[in-house]
């Protein structure tokens, strides 16, 4: 199984965003940043998760464990609905990659103290946001 630890993050909000994520399995270990345009911090997190499983996938893996300090992602993609129409698309594609590239996904909320290596990913991604934003 491989564990992902996932983070979005803006400056601002919106403002220039961006989506971190941390993969490992055993001892390999993927770590990988993302730059997104202005947006809100939970819509950067939506982000992030969608990235997390398209890595996954990309990886060959069929059996992952997301973990996000985000409830607000974690409780919609549980119970597979947000009434936040801006969440929405990004959630149904979440779900359609979850249920079409995975035999099993499991997401549990963590902590923001035990998500460090993906908010440190996303903030790195914020500030490269911020230098494409500026231009």
């Amino acid at each position: 199984m491989l564990e992902i630890y996932i983070d979005g993050a803006s400056a601002g909000n919106p403002g220039p965003a961006g989506a971190g994520i941390y993969m490992k399995r055993g001892s390999a270990m993927w770590k990988e940043s993302w730059p997104l345009p202005g947006m809100s911090n939970h819509e950067a997190e939506f982000h992030a998760c969608l990235k997390a499983l398209k890595r996954a996938e990309e990886e060959g893996f069929r059996i992952v464990s997301l973990r996000s300090d985000a409830k607000v992602l974690v409780e919609a993609v549980e119970k597979r609905h947000t009434k936040n129409k801006q969440f929405r698309p990004l959630l149904e594609e979440i779900l359609h990659v979850m249920d079409t590239s995975f035999d099993h996904v499991f997401i549990k909320w963590i902590s923001s103290s035990r998500n460090g290596e993906a908010d440190r990913l996303a903030k790195t991604a914020v500030q490269q946001s911020q230098k494409e934003y500026k231009h």
